[in-house]
């Protein structure tokens, strides 16, 4: 095995792919001869050429109409909006087009495409590029999103999402990109988009995320661990299709629930994950499931974006109060 941060992870798995398969193509705004702004393509135009690996005009509605033509006539994209927030001006492609089109042609034509996009908070970047949009795209049916919060998943996850033949919105948290390092296989390997990983077994208390939020979960477990306090985590990886089993199978050990989410709070991953956990698992529960999220306001400018993210102090604070219910 090797090691690799995320952003070579998500850099090896398109190379596996373009290997893999002819089919594979790969584009967006300075992905090519500069390897996109945070170089996960870096190299890739090189090894492969540029009609598996182009640069696109800075028009986001074309990357994604694109995509979708390409994608009915048997290629199978690799499309990345820049940021997160430039992802407006390709919805309809994204939502109406490509997640409609296995549905409106009555199978006879697919959306095979993946729609990267960097994410997230706590990098100070500029506005419109650290959003957390992955509630809105998950409330249209046909389309999927994952969201790896480390190297190993990363890599799996997207081939799978490569090899997906519906179209799957492929989130990568800017502050995990260089985080850390993680042994990788270098080989062919996948993970089952819709299954959700234990990272951590325990007793007294389920908390359930996705993404950055993963690891501000595991240091509030560290610390509720001092305290006596086993927590499991559970990583939800794909956040359409959702693992609701895992989540229930887990509730069913520890009769208690929070849900952590970056992104604001009114209707998102957190919303849904409780709703169907009361719809299927509220007998086991001993107190109502909480959410730490971001507040229900505009993403803020950097200079205050550290007050606005989930924490490990509020992340205990939820436990706590759930433990005390």
């Amino acid at each position: 095995m090797a090691q690799m941060n995320m952003k070579e992870a998500i850099r090896d798995a398109i190379r596996v792919e373009l290997k893999r398969d002819p089919n594979v193509i790969v584009f967006g705004e300075d992905v090519g001869n500069v390897g996109g702004v945070f170089r996960v393509t870096e190299g890739l135009q090189k090894e492969f050429g540029e009609e598996r690996v182009f640069d696109t005009p800075l028009a986001e509605s074309a990357i994604g109409g694109m995509a979708v033509g390409l994608g009915i006539q048997g290629f199978r994209p690799i499309a990345e909006i820049q940021f997160v927030g430039f992802i407006f001006e390709a919805l309809d492609q994204m939502l109406v087009q490509a997640a409609r089109m296995r549905y409106r042609s009555g199978g006879r034509y697919n959306a095979p495409i993946v729609f990267r996009t960097p994410f997230g908070g706590g990098v100070k970047a500029a506005e419109l590029h650290t959003d957390s949009l992955e509630g809105m795209i998950a409330q249209t049916p046909g389309i999927k999103v994952v969201v790896p919060s480390n190297p190993y998943d990363a890599k799996g996850l997207l081939i799978s999402a490569i090899r997906d033949n519906d179209p799957v919105f492929f989130m990568e948290h800017l502050n995990l990109y260089h985080a850390f390092r993680a042994e990788v296989p270098e080989e062919d390997y996948t993970i089952e988009l819709g299954k959700a990983n234990v990272v951590r077994e325990g007793s007294d208390v389920t908390i359930i995320s996705y993404g950055m939020t993963v690891h501000t979960s595991v240091k509030a477990a560290d610390e509720l661990e001092k305290k006596g306090i086993k927590a499991e985590i559970i990583d939800l990886r794909t956040l359409v299709p959702l693992d609701i089993d895992t989540i229930v199978n887990s509730i069913k050990k520890t009769n208690r629930a929070i849900v952590v989410q970056e992104a604001q709070k009114s209707a998102g991953i957190a919303a849904e994950v409780i709703a169907q956990i009361n719809e299927k698992a509220i007998l086991h529960l001993e107190a109502p499931v909480l959410r730490v999220a971001g507040p229900d306001t505009v993403y803020p400018f950097a200079l205050i974006e550290d007050t606005w993210l989930p924490t490990p102090a509020r992340i205990i604070a939820a436990v706590n109060k759930v433990m005390e219910f």
